[in-house]
């Protein structure tokens, strides 16, 4: 989406981590290089800290109450789908807008438009709990009221972390990931631990995603400065939608079929599994949002910009592949628990799953860099062919990976197309302002 008001991302003299990897090529590689490291670190310490949630509330509440907060965060992270679209169209105009007053309005207008879709979102979740806990075989709808209270915050969280996104504020943004999953952990800790069991992990949950909206605090910049206003427009919005619903309908929702299809205690050990992929997704993605605003405010079709991304996300996939064949009876029986070690076979394949994925989501995500693309839609039908798939062949939870795996290998040929076909160029068609 290029056009004669674009003003690319101002980037400061080298300082800090800009400076440690100066020496490495051009400003946009050294920008993406360094963001990458701090958004792959943060990702780091946020996987240790879920990792360490998910340990604590597994062991002390068993594989069948595991899997009834694993199916509440799942719905969150279904959720995560809006709040993700908020934070891309905004690290995408609050880039391209080169004015104090241009980024303010940007964030003002998506501030206001995720309070209302949230407590939407947040609101509808919480009249249709009685309903969604028997789908689901919850305990109390209650839990499901409480995820609506942290779904109505989440959305405007996403706001916020846009604004620190395309200002390359990688540091904030890092921060901002792990005092969420800081809050949860020591909140879980002591909630859980004093007795209160599924509901203390869950409040836990709602005073994370509280945190994550405080801290750390947004500076906005002042109503100043000259330059073109540009607003976000229609088409990025549903384009951001589009690819966030699909994200995360392939990252989650595997979990929640599992759950309807299969008795609570095997719902649990294949949540501890699908740990394995969403640690994956999470560092991966860190990694590619270091990508984005560069790529987005770049008038030219640099493809470049792939190379870091592409190489660590393989580097990271090559990596969770390989540890789940060495270490899967460790991390699984050792960490866990023995009462989930039926899990232990399914790992390496699960890796392998995620992996395929997350290697489609850095052409994706470069494509929706330049463009409204056609990658949002392809992944959405991809989604929907995952729960039809599921549904249909569900009669152990090894054909239920073995589905998803398929598809996700068809679906890294599908969105190599464009690239095999030629240039990705940037958005050329009028923009509607949303």
């Amino acid at each position: 989406m290029s056009g004669p008001g674009t003003i690319t991302v101002p980037v400061p003299p080298a300082s800090g981590w800009r400076r440690a990897v100066a020496h490495l090529g051009g400003r946009e590689q050294r920008l993406i290089l360094g963001g990458s490291l701090i958004m792959l670190a943060g990702s780091v310490t946020v996987a240790v800290l879920n990792f360490a949630f998910n340990v604590v509330v597994a062991r002390t509440l068993g594989p069948a109450n595991f899997g009834h907060i694993s199916a509440a965060v799942t719905l969150l992270m279904l959720a995560s789908a809006i709040t993700l679209s908020f934070q891309l169209v905004g690290a995408k105009f609050i880039a391209r807008n080169g004015s104090g007053a241009g980024k303010l309005a940007v964030f003002r207008s998506l501030q206001q438009r995720a309070w209302l879709a949230g407590i939407a979102i947040g609101g509808g979740l919480a009249l249709a709990s009685p309903w969604l806990a028997a789908a689901l075989r919850m305990p109390s709808p209650w839990l499901l009221v409480l995820m609506g209270v942290a779904i109505a915050v989440y959305v405007p969280v996403g706001v916020r972390r846009g604004y620190f996104h395309g200002e390359c504020q990688f540091p904030r943004l890092a921060g901002n990931f792990v005092v969420e999953a800081a809050v949860r952990l020591l909140a879980a800790l002591i909630l859980v631990l004093v007795g209160w069991g599924v509901f203390g992990a869950v409040g836990a949950i709602v005073l994370s995603v509280m945190a994550a909206y405080l801290l750390p605090p947004v500076r906005l910049p002042s109503n100043t400065g000259a330059g073109e206003l540009i607003p976000p427009s229609m088409l990025e919005g549903t384009q951001a939608i589009a690819f966030f619903v699909g994200k995360v309908i392939i990252n989650n929702i595997d979990v929640l079929l599992v759950k309807h299809f299969f008795p609570p205690a095997e719902a649990g050990i294949y949540a501890a599994v699908a740990l394995v992929g969403r640690v994956l997704a999470i560092m991966s993605w860190q990694v590619v949002s270091a990508m984005f605003p560069v790529s987005a405010a770049n008038t030219k079709d640099d493809r470049r910009v792939l190379i870091y991304p592409m190489l660590m996300v393989l580097g990271l996939t090559a990596a969770f592949i390989l540890g789940a064949l060495a270490f899967s009876t460790q991390v699984i029986g050792g960490i866990f628990g023995t009462s989930f070690a039926a899990g232990i076979g399914l790992m390496p394949i699960y890796a392998a799953t995620a992996g395929a994925y997350t290697l489609a989501v850095v052409l994706m995500t470069y494509e929706m860099s330049r463009k409204v693309a056609s990658a949002s839609w392809i992944q959405l039908a991809f989604s929907a062919l995952v729960v039809l798939a599921i549904a249909l062949f569900h009669a152990s939870l090894k054909q239920v990976i073995a589905v998803q795996l398929a598809l996700m290998l068809a679906m890294i040929v599908a969105v190599s197309i464009p690239f095999l076909r030629g240039s990705v160029p940037a958005q050329a068609s009028e923009e509607v302002p949303a």
